[in-house]
């Protein structure tokens, strides 16, 4: 594989697969693992309500994007933190440049309080369209991956979501608002249909686990692309099904929608179902 620049999406395959796996890895553990339970106070801040960035997302940032440029320049890198300083960065989605989107820490929450549950994501986007994804949990030494069209995969293994598990049995996370303006995590608990619903609050140890076929369904309260744009195609290389709540296709330039994956079809429809809220009557 060229290195000067990515032309086309299938020169990434199996060996880009692992090369970028392997700078994550590299990157998670000089940055994010180095401040885990290291962190003083003056180390973490809030950008808003709840949403915490530490001076290890800012530093896995910053590495990953140097060393995937490095690796493939004639590329970009549009990242979490980087947009939280400049909104207006968002705009390099609509670019047809390959672009690498960043999450140096999913479950900041978690980091920052010293607990397992936290993951670095990267997803590769090209003319607007999720081309691969990387998840990587470093305190588990796991990483998942996917090229479009070619699988998800972990340590030489090939991944496949949990079939035929009945929604009684079924293990998942929930987040946002559900029918009856009350929790979607309340909503499914409370339905006695669900096996259980546990948020692990990062999404990207959920999408590993559903890729390991460990859980089966999971629904977001929002679609940030740094957050989703990977696990949505892992999910759905993994043979599940992974698409916006109100049915339609995923679009890593939608941020503000809900996502909502499940091994099948059936299963997707039913947690749909669930959780959607029915129209009053009289209105269309």
């Amino acid at each position: 594989m060229k290195d000067v620049e990515i032309r086309e999406i299938g020169e990434i395959g199996e060996s880009g697969r692992e090369r970028v796996g392997a700078i994550i890895r590299e990157v998670a553990n000089e940055t994010v693992l180095r401040h885990f339970r290291a962190l003083e106070k003056a180390g973490v801040r809030e950008k808003g309500p709840n949403d915490f960035v530490t001076l290890a997302d800012v530093e896995c940032e910053q590495a990953l994007g140097e060393r995937l440029l490095a690796a493939y320049p004639g590329t970009a890198v549009l990242g979490e933190e980087a947009v939280a300083a400049e909104p207006g960065l968002m705009r390099r989605l609509g670019e047809e440049k390959p672009l690498w989107v960043l999450d140096p820490i999913d479950g900041t929450i978690n980091f920052a309080h010293g607990r397992p549950g936290f993951a670095s994501i990267v997803a590769l986007i090209v003319g607007g369209r999720t081309e691969a994804g990387w998840i990587h949990d470093p305190l588990a030494e796991e990483t998942v991956a996917a090229v479009r069209g070619h699988g998800a995969w972990s340590g030489g293994k090939r991944l496949a979501a949990a079939k035929g598990v009945a929604l009684s049995r079924m293990i998942g996370s929930a987040y946002g608002a559900g029918a009856g303006n009350i929790l979607a995590e309340r909503a499914l608990a409370e339905s006695g249909r669900i096996g259980s619903v546990a948020n692990r609050l990062c999404g990207g140890v959920e999408y590993i686990d559903f890729a390991k076929g460990r859980r089966h369904f999971m629904l977001s309260s929002r679609s940030l692309p740094w957050d989703h744009a990977a696990g949505v195609l892992i999910a759905s290389e993994a043979g599940g099904i992974a698409r916006f709540l109100d049915g339609s296709a995923y679009d890593p330039a939608l941020s503000e929608k809900r996502v909502l994956v499940a091994p099948d079809e059936a299963s997707w429809r039913e947690l749909q179902a669930l959780v959607v809220a029915p129209e009053p009557r009289g209105k269309r």
